[in-house]
């Protein structure tokens, strides 16, 4: 992939772009190889690739400038503002829609925060498209000084931006390398975007995290979905289950399965899109993964986790250990993170393995992991084929 962006030195967020991608990608695989060391009995599948360009279906866009010439991208080392409205890295879908929502800063007269003097109101545009080119916009702004000259002029955007389903405002007052605040004042009918993803409709809220790359995300539950099928649980725990994405592509009649999440908006989301799929032995909690796990009575089946990048952390991965649940499906951002894990629950043997590249062009990737308890023969870990 080319980017002017990076060729003219003033974007560097790409840091692998001048490596071939196919590199990019047996690099990335070597690495976490490496890292979770030679362990007997782990079948590597094939790294899946992503393509190269117009993969992200989320922007965030720092805003800069003036009201009358915003700047809608990344701040330079000095905090002023940096264009980066063709960025090749988003789809058409997301990328036509950045000129319309600079000409909507500039038609409500929303002042760019200003990083240096702290002044202004406009911190970010975040842009989301779904799967069948629908948009979720948010607006961040420091403070609700400007919601009314938003709502005024939401009309023209929607006019102009046919496409957007969903606009919010998030107020995140404090001078902080925060991206978002508590506060979100929906502006529209609709509350989610529905991101189709094999078949089926996960809603995303505006607070709710969603994979950034919809197909290596879709390649990512398809996978865990044909290992859990191999393996028939009758009840399963999808621990960090964000907007449901692992729990509900698992849900099967007779099977018992569990999502939680610390994300109450996230948990909604989940629980309406097992609604409208028809999936009643699905149940969401809005709680601690750790904490949920430690207080139940119970050890299911199969317990899937996709925690953040510092991985389980020792409670969990200990209660792992010493839970004796059979199997486990590790979906990881972070293999060094997950190697420490593995560490502390030597019982749970990594029996498959496969590298996601979700992030094309960085050094950052998706890794995910099937274990098998230490004696335990039967199930896909000991089949002749992945």
């Amino acid at each position: 992939m080319r980017c002017a962006y990076y060729d003219a030195g003033v974007c560097g967020s790409c840091t692998l772009l001048p490596q071939p991608y196919p590199a990019q990608v047996a690099d990335k695989d070597r690495r976490v190889r490496v890292l979770l060391g030679d362990r007997g009995g782990l079948t590597w599948l094939p790294p899946v690739t992503s393509a190269e360009a117009g993969f992200r279906n989320k922007a965030k866009m720092v805003v800069a400038g003036t009201p009358d010439a915003p700047t809608l991208g990344i701040l330079d080392p000095h905090g002023h503002g940096v264009d980066l409205q063709g960025c090749p890295l988003y789809p058409a879908a997301l990328s036509d829609a950045f000129a319309p929502l600079a000409a909507f800063v500039t038609r409500a007269g929303l002042a760019p925060y200003d990083v240096p003097t702290r002044r202004g109101e406009l911190k970010h545009l975040l842009v989301t498209v779904s799967p069948d080119g629908e948009l979720m916009v948010r607006l961040v702004l420091r403070s609700t000084e400007a919601l009314a000259r938003v709502r005024k002029h939401l009309p023209w955007l929607r006019a102009e931006v046919p496409a957007l389903a969903v606009a919010s405002v998030n107020v995140q007052p404090a001078h902080a390398a925060v991206l978002e605040g508590e506060r979100e004042e929906v502006l529209t009918e609709r509350d989610t975007l529905r991101m189709r993803v094999n078949g089926l409709d996960l809603h995303l809220r505006p607070r709710s995290f969603f994979q950034t790359n919809t197909d290596v995300a879709a390649a990512l539950y398809r996978q865990a979905t044909a290992w859990a099928d191999e393996l028939d649980p009758r009840t399963v725990w999808d621990l960090y289950c964000g907007v449901g994405g692992f729990a509900l592509h698992l849900a099967r009649p007779g099977r018992t399965v569990v999502g939680v999440e610390t994300s109450a908006e996230a948990v909604a989301s989940a629980e309406q899109s097992a609604r409208e799929a028809g999936l009643p032995g699905t149940r969401f909690l809005a709680g601690d993964a750790t904490g949920f796990a430690l207080a139940s009575r119970d050890v299911p089946d199969l317990v899937v986790v996709n925690p953040p990048r510092r991985g389980l952390g020792e409670p969990l991965s200990r209660w792992l250990e010493a839970s004796g649940v059979r199997r486990v499906l590790y979906s990881s951002c972070h293999a060094g993170s997950l190697a420490r894990d593995l560490a502390a629950m030597p019982s749970l043997r990594p029996r498959r393995a496969q590298v996601l590249d979700m992030f094309p062009h960085t050094g950052h990737y998706e890794v995910l992991t099937l274990l098998e308890r230490d004696g335990d023969g039967a199930g896909p870990g000991t089949s002749a084929a992945p």
